[in-house]
């Protein structure tokens, strides 16, 4: 899917290099910076740390206190081909998912407190017709996003940041030691792709950031 909240055609524009470069090329870099940048927007979303599936019911454990409700449809990504997908929500829970013993001991020992498992853990589940499936951590954890309300891909500033992180990172891809370079080829700039990459537009993005990029 092109990226949305910078085109290849924008990008190809704000660089002045008409056709030298295959619109693949160019897309890569597009989706990169949305990638970088959508991240640190305040979506509808919850990370899924745990699934299962049982007599074609799926149930999927968010690092969150609930935040989705029942008739909701919600996206799943990131979990694997048995969850992924678009489900309309049957019915919420908390706490009791992580009663299983195998939580209690060794690597899955993180849902051993009863306040930990009831505060900061829920659930919900959906129909989905499949063979059962033993209740399993998700790591990386997996995403879950609900409805949600904003454009970002026709947001000004969220498109101007999108746009200068995309020219960054192609600078970075050209220059010698992936460093900004002058027209003139002069010396390069100071290393772009560190943490300050994303640093350099967090003001455009300030009033659209999700908390949890406000941390650190």
């Amino acid at each position: 899917m092109a990226a949305t909240y910078v085109t290849l055609a924008e990008l190809r524009s704000a660089l002045g290099i008409g056709t030298l470069y295959t619109d693949a090329v160019l897309e890569e870099v597009c989706q990169t910076a949305q990638d970088l940048v959508d991240a640190m927007l305040w979506h509808n979303t919850a990370p899924v740390v745990a699934t299962s599936l049982t007599s074609n019911i799926a149930t999927i454990a968010i690092a969150s206190t609930p935040i989705y409700n029942v008739g909701q449809s919600v996206n799943i990504s990131s979990c694997g081909t048995i969850y992924n997908g678009t489900y309309t929500i049957t019915a919420l829970g908390s706490g009791s998912f992580w009663n299983s013993s195998i939580y209690q001991t060794g690597a899955f020992a993180w849902g051993n407190s009863t306040e930990l498992s009831t505060n900061t853990i829920s659930y919900f589940q959906y129909a989905k017709t499949n063979a059962n499936d033993v209740t399993h951590l998700v790591r990386p954890y997996g995403k879950v996003t609900g409805p949600e309300h904003v454009a970002y891909a026709t947001t000004p500033a969220v498109r101007e940041a999108s746009l200068m992180v995309a020219i960054n990172i192609w600078q970075s891809r050209q220059a010698p030691g992936n460093g900004a370079s002058s027209i003139d080829f002069g010396v390069p700039q100071p290393f772009k792709m560190g943490f300050a990459l994303m640093a350099t537009v967090r003001g455009l993005l300030a009033p659209y950031l999700a908390p949890s990029a406000m941390v650190g």
